[in-house]
């Protein structure tokens, strides 16, 4: 598997007027191009009475980046919101900044800077979000040992992915590949071999 990527934590939005106009940076993560268009489609739709629906995305699967001006001076819209994106070092995510015309005429430079701006404020109400590579495994433990290793489980940064209760109990989980090792070993000893530690593959997350 490829190492790790930075992405987006959620999706989010954010505006500011400048001369008159109102921008609306509308940003999301996402993982196909399909769902990048059905985000850009879905953003045009809700603000379809709006001058402009300026996009880009950025995506790891082919490396596909793709943006629209739509209708804006070439060069003044979408490759700048495209081009904050990349300086953030950011992918897997898509942006729609809408314009609402003001009457005043921004010009060129003018349109550059309130488009990147617009970017930039929707990506930093998004926040980022470090994707790695981890370790899934499973523990089965009893419930009296449940206790025993909960202070060890809670006391690491780990994803809890599923836990199922029956007649003893099965927790699904992930960890940094460096951090498994040690805490399979701290498991063993709080349980004094009883539990029952099993690797069950990788998976990208953010911790």
């Amino acid at each position: 598997m490829s190492k790790g990527w930075t992405t987006i934590k959620e999706a989010a939005t954010a505006s500011f007027i400048e001369r008159k106009s109102e921008f609306i940076g509308s940003i999301c993560p996402v993982t196909t191009e399909e769902e990048a268009l059905a985000f850009v489609a879905s953003v045009k739709k809700q603000y379809a009475d709006a001058r402009h629906n300026v996009y880009a995305y950025i995506l790891r699967d082919n490396n596909i980046t793709r943006f629209s001006d739509d209708g804006e001076p070439h060069g003044t819209a979408g490759m700048p919101v495209l081009d904050v994106l990349r300086k953030e070092g950011v992918t897997d995510v898509a942006v729609v900044v809408t314009r609402y015309f003001g009457g005043i005429l921004l010009g060129t430079g003018g349109l550059v800077r309130a488009y990147s701006q617009s970017a930039k404020m929707a990506l930093d109400a998004a926040g980022k979000a470090v994707m790695q590579k981890l370790t899934v495994f499973s523990v089965r433990v009893s419930y009296a040992d449940l206790q025993k290793i909960e202070p060890v489980l809670n006391a690491q940064s780990l994803v809890r992915l599923n836990a199922v209760y029956e007649s003893d109990v099965r927790l699904e989980l992930a960890i940094l590949e460096a951090g498994y090792a040690p805490l399979a070993d701290a498991l063993t000893e709080r349980t004094g071999g009883r539990a029952i530690i099993k690797t069950e593959g990788e998976r990208f997350a953010c911790l």
